[in-house]
């Protein structure tokens, strides 16, 4: 057994002191002049560095659409997806070229951020990963920034509060030579370093009292300066803040900008001298990185008017001091009720014009949405329970529909609306159709139910279902609708009422989908499948060749068994009119795949694969007797075609043997009501 010294002595070899002592590198003005030189990108603003940060992981074109691109960013793959954003791609972009556009310095870089949207619609999230993302990015060669120190006649440093950036040390009238020198042989594709804003006032309370030492040479000054590589950190309050309303009479403007130390008034004498001053505001700590504001519209006007100046004039005002210059990327985030406030308050004319607001909805497509509660309940963190097929879907399902806006398009479903936004096609409409249902409904997403909830009411049923091996649609279903009575969020019975009525459609839309697979995996015979397909083609070809068919059994010829054809294509909606059509459609697909010398398998053309599943299931369904389920009483040649059918959903669609047993039990008391029809 290992000790706890070996254990230590083991952790300590692997510790490499060389790559921690370059990663926290400490040095001289000039030579920090020589990094700057070679790499001007450490020079950089917090909002060049914050696009940079995003840009660095990465893009990839959204599937289905020409002009919407993802950021790898959002998907979180430094955390193994655990805070992915999933959809908003328009929402991501639209951020992300406010980020380009403030690093370009085209002036949104004046700006507050306000990301707006629905409780449980990622704003917290987004804002969550940027921070994060900061802290790695300033980890790696690519992020690295400095800061700087001065030097104490006992050996001492003390650094500079506000981490501000070394090259503001150099006064007003030398920066454009600097500059120029600096920028002299810089590559072509890098920003141009620029010297803005002017350090903290405690720096420049040393910087003016050391200057009067050196006579006013200000290059003498610098000797005493130490310029470290800093790293961003929330936890130690490095370029990292965060600032959340609290109760208003315990929270004033000091939080933001620092206050006086009154222990130290003694030691220097006033209130004004910046050495009895703590720069430890969240604007202060904020300084070249980014500043996070929880629920921004709900703060006092006081802190308002510092966000103003904050934003604007890249500045704030500590008390007792002059305007201090600050580099930090602010964002906010709000909700729908606080955001109407903004607007109709008259007074906050001034933050609305500052402000930059980008809305967040909850997602509107289905597939986006199972994944969201798929990254909280697989396989990996359920243990001990199956999940089975379309539980998480009917949850997404329904969170979906409560957040459409009913389509304007005469007879066009809530459900229907759903699945064209999923990628689904339906007859008589285009994308740019789609596109248009998506621009009439301006509210959609900003309304309706969280991820939150159904994620709670997951969880629930994961809890309160303890003797079910698996956890099914039903259990799901009815856990959202039991908490529809004490949701908070709901205004009135009339929305509670339509939320419950789009629960009843989703389990009618759950009904289809598995009495499609009960179907299916009653037809999945290969060889009676491939026996009907062949019957069904050579009845075609003679059809449509005007010949006869050779009947197997007597050996005679026959007319084409037109009974048997338009049973097959009555199973995919083929009217009678365009039956002729339809089997010369066939007939040239087999021609034409002949001609390349391939052979015609029914699996290649997915409607007539389906017509032939749901034929074959017409004709097995009653010699499998599945209504016998509901009954106590099955015999053993039907317990063994039940066993194949529960063994095709097990091994082709994903249940364990409880949920199959469950849903053939449930598609089986369908079949015993009489409810079952021709289509699926």
């Amino acid at each position: 057994m290992s000790t706890g010294q070996a254990i230590l002595s083991k952790m300590s070899a692997q510790q490499n002191t060389e790559q921690y002592r370059h990663e926290n590198w400490q040095g001289s003005f000039s030579e920090y002049l020589d990094i700057v030189k070679a790499n001007p990108a450490v020079a950089r603003t917090s909002y060049q560095r914050m696009y940079d940060m995003i840009i660095a992981d990465g893009t990839y074109p959204v599937e289905g659409s020409k002009n919407l691109v993802r950021y790898t960013f959002f998907d979180d793959p430094h955390n193994n997806g655990e805070d992915a954003i999933f959809g908003l791609s328009e929402t991501l972009m639209a951020l992300v070229n406010v980020f380009r556009s403030a690093a370009l310095k085209y002036g949104t870089e004046r700006r507050v951020l306000l990301l707006h949207g629905p409780v449980g619609s990622s704003k917290s999230t987004i804002a969550r990963l940027l921070k994060q993302g900061l802290v790695r990015y300033s980890r790696t060669e690519e992020g690295a920034l400095y800061s700087f120190g001065w030097k104490e006649e006992d050996g001492s440093i003390t650094w500079d509060p506000m981490n501000c950036e070394p090259l503001q040390l150099i006064p007003m009238s030398a920066r454009d030579d600097v500059c120029s020198a600096l920028n002299a042989e810089r590559p072509a594709d890098t920003y141009s370093v620029e010297i803005t804003g002017d350090v903290c006032p405690l720096s420049r309370y040393y910087f003016q009292q050391r200057l009067q030492e050196h006579d006013g040479d200000w290059t003498k000054v610098l000797e005493s300066v130490v310029v470290r590589r800093i790293f961003l950190s929330e936890q130690d309050r490095i370029g990292i803040g965060t600032f959340q309303p609290k109760d208003e009479k315990n929270q004033d403007s000091t939080e933001l900008t620092g206050d006086i130390n009154y222990r130290k008034i003694a030691e220097f004498g006033t209130e004004s001298d910046p050495r009895a001053f703590n720069f430890d505001g969240e604007f202060n700590v904020a300084n070249r990185g980014m500043i996070e504001f929880v629920e921004v519209l709900k703060l006092d006007v006081a802190f308002l008017y510092d966000l103003l100046g904050a934003s604007q004039e890249h500045k704030i005002k500590p008390k007792k001091f002059a305007q201090t210059d600050i580099d930090t990327v602010i964002i906010g985030h709000t909700n729908e009720p606080e955001y109407r406030k903004l607007q109709s308050n008259e007074f906050m004319e001034a933050l609305r014009d500052r402000t930059i607001k980008i809305d967040v909805p909850y997602v509107t497509r289905l597939s986006e949405e199972v994944k969201i509660y798929n990254k909280s309940y697989n396989q990996a963190r359920v243990r001990g329970k199956h999940i089975a097929p379309h539980t998480l879907e009917v949850a997404a399902m329904w969170a979906l529909l409560t957040r459409l806006e009913q389509p304007k398009h005469h007879g066009l479903t809530l459900l229907q609306k759903m699945k064209l936004y999923n990628g689904k096609t339906l007859p008589g409409f285009t994308a740019e159709n789609v596109k248009q249902l998506r621009k009439e409904a301006k509210h959609e997403g900003l309304e309706g139910i969280s991820p939150r909830y159904v994620q709670d009411k997951i969880s629930n049923a994961l809890v309160v279902n303890t003797t079910s091996t698996s956890l099914n649609p039903f259990m799901v279903m009815n856990e959202l609708e039991s908490g529809l009575r004490h949701h908070s969020l709901i205004g009135n019975d009339e929305i509670r009422e339509h939320y419950r009525q789009l629960i009843s459609t989703v389990k009618e839309e759950y009904t289809d989908i598995v009495k499609n697979e009960v179907q299916r995996a009653i037809a999945a015979d290969e060889d009676a499948l491939t026996r009907l397909c062949g019957n069904y083609i050579d009845n075609v070809k003679a059809y449509t060749q005007h010949e006869k068919v050779k009947n197997r059994f007597t050996g005679e010829d026959e007319e084409p068994d037109e009974r048997l054809m338009r049973s097959i294509e009555e199973k995919i909606d083929i009217p009678d009119s365009r039956k002729d059509d339809f089997r010369r459609e066939i007939m040239n697909y087999i021609g034409a795949l002949a001609i390349d010398g391939k052979q015609f398998n029914y699996k290649t053309n997915e409607r007539l694969q389906k017509a032939l599943e749901m034929k074959l299931f017409e004709d097995q369904k009653d010699t499998i007797k599945l209504t016998s389920l509901v009954s106590q009483v099955v015999d053993k040649d039907t317990q063994e075609k039940i066993d194949i059918v529960k063994s095709r959903l097990i091994r082709n669609y994903g249940y364990n043997d409880e949920s199959a047993t469950d849903v053939l039990q449930y598609v089986a008391s369908i079949f015993a009501r009489g409810d079952v029809k021709d289509e699926s």
